[in-house]
């Protein structure tokens, strides 16, 4: 239909937006810092700032994080395996990955997944961070369209699952 015709023009045309700022050398450098951010190592750094420092909230910290993991991550590999949509390289002629993704199908991103479900998580239980911890997550989100690996809707479904992903388990846990 021409909608769709229409969003997927826009996603195309995003993503080569995106893709420019392979140009520059800082903005690349940049990106590729922000998306290693959201590989997992810091996740577990931030759970344990939070143990040694605030210990009182701790436990339902984490319950409602593992628990919001224990969703998203079934969830992530069922709706790749589903959509099975190609990575944009594989299907835009002309465009480039300046990293090497670890799985061969875009959608949803699961960097930006997690990203969002920790930054709903975080700014929960401590809400003075909100607008950091999701610029985080936004950011994140953003630097894999311009590594070349994702469309801005792969995106878009991350930060949906992520986001759900923490609240159904607010709702089960609190």
């Amino acid at each position: 239909s021409t909608v769709i015709n229409g969003l997927l023009n826009l996603d195309t045309s995003t993503y080569r937006w995106l893709c420019t700022m392979q140009q520059q050398r800082s903005l690349l450098q940049a990106n590729r810092w922000i998306s290693r951010s959201g590989d997992g190592p810091l996740y577990v750094l931030i759970a344990a700032l939070i143990y040694f420092t605030q210990p009182i909230g701790y436990l339902d910290f984490i319950k409602v994080g593992l628990l919001a993991f224990l969703f998203e991550l079934p969830c992530f590999m069922i709706l790749k395996a589903l959509i099975r949509r190609d990575r944009p390289f594989v299907q835009i002629p002309g465009s480039c990955y300046v990293i090497k993704p670890s799985d061969k199908f875009s959608m949803p991103s699961g960097h930006t997944a997690a990203a969002f479900l920790m930054a709903g998580l975080i700014s929960y239980f401590y809400i003075e961070y909100v607008f950091l911890v999701y610029s985080l997550a936004a950011l994140i989100g953003m630097s894999r369209i311009v590594l070349g690996v994702h469309y801005p809707s792969d995106v878009l479904a991350g930060a949906m699952l992520g986001t759900s992903a923490v609240f159904l388990s607010l709702v089960i846990i609190i």
